[in-house]
């Protein structure tokens, strides 16, 4: 997902598509890159249409978390449109039929990448998510990751405990574990504001039960 595509990516996006292809999602990187086995080679997917936060900015690790909900362990079909300048294939990706970066941009997972992005339904799709306030745009005003990655808003972490202790205070420490946290307040904040899903096992928005029952 780094950096900003080159004048090649643009031109592989605006040409002809290779043919489709087919295989299994083995690992997710992030909200918009994952790796598909097929023949018994892992091949990194960057998802066409939609950038998604940076894994340590804002909703990043929520990002991902979304499209590994949508794609892991799935199988999954390729429209591949070349590579970029890292050298990974650039696609549209259907995971059980289900169109991922379509769902991504619909679940206010990813923005529509202004840049390279044709096509309207993805567009729409932001829109319809910002207006909703879905995802990332529960917040006001969240920065696109193509600004992000120039560093100017890049913050360095803080640990909690510095700032009160009891989470909330919009501040992320080095806290990873339910049994690290103080407070109901403090897991809901490592969870909703910092993006540690893993606090949330069966993924019904509580996080950290044996502290915030349900």
């Amino acid at each position: 997902m780094r950096g900003i595509y080159s004048a090649a990516l643009l031109i592989a996006m605006s040409g002809p598509c290779a043919a489709d292809w087919t295989g299994k999602v083995v690992g997710v990187h992030d909200g918009d890159t994952l790796t598909v086995m097929q023949n018994g080679k892992g091949t990194k997917v960057r998802l066409v249409e939609i950038d998604a936060p940076e894994s340590d900015q804002d909703y990043g690790q929520r990002s991902k978390q979304s499209l590994s909900d949508i794609c892991f362990g799935t199988d999954a079909t390729v429209r591949d449109q070349g590579k970029d300048h890292y050298g990974r294939t650039l696609g549209r990706v259907a995971c059980n039929g289900v169109d991922a970066n379509l769902k991504q941009a619909e679940q206010g997972m990813a923005w529509f990448y202004v840049q390279y992005g044709h096509d309207p339904a993805i567009k729409a799709a932001e829109e319809k998510a910002r207006a909703d306030g879905a995802g990332l745009w529960a917040k006001a005003n969240p920065t696109p990751p193509w600004e992000y990655r120039h560093g100017s808003q890049k913050k360095p972490k803080t640990n909690t405990a510095n700032a009160g202790g009891t989470g909330g205070g919009g501040t992320c420490g080095s806290k990873s574990a339910c049994g690290q946290m103080t407070s109901c307040a403090e897991a809901r904040h490592y969870l909703n504001d910092c993006g540690l899903s893993k606090l949330d096992r069966d993924h019904d928005g509580v996080p950290c039960e044996s502290i915030c029952g349900h």
